[in-house]
């Protein structure tokens, strides 16, 4: 089994940052594993935000790029995702996401809301 648990949402004014966590634990080899951050909006599918390979590539939505940064630390298996420049539709729930051996992992996710 592998556990996500993320942290670090709150509310936040619009242009303001926040950063988000992901701990990792259980059975994973966290280093070898690409990481993902998906969000979902009242009403709304959940969407990729970003993710990181085990190589440090990054990709992103087009909606976070130049304002999110993803990143990870392997010595602590976790997974980072710094937001700036917020905007009221970032407001969402933020969860954490990886693959391993054909299942998908989903950390509880945690709300991030932005006032305009």
């Amino acid at each position: 089994q592998v556990q996500l648990v993320e942290s670090g949402g709150g509310l936040v004014q619009a242009g303001g940052s926040l950063s988000l966590s992901c701990a990792a634990s259980g059975s994973i080899f966290f280093s070898a594993n690409t990481m993902g951050w998906y969000r979902q909006a009242p009403g709304k599918q959940r969407e990729l935000v970003a993710t990181i390979t085990r190589g440090g590539r990054t990709n992103y939505a087009d909606s976070v790029k130049g304002r999110f940064t993803i990143s990870r630390d392997n010595a602590k298996d976790t997974v980072y995702l710094q937001m700036s420049s917020l905007k009221p539709e970032d407001t969402a729930v933020y969860y954490c996401n990886t693959n391993m051996y054909g299942t998908t992992y989903w950390g509880q996710g945690t709300q991030v809301t932005v006032s305009s």
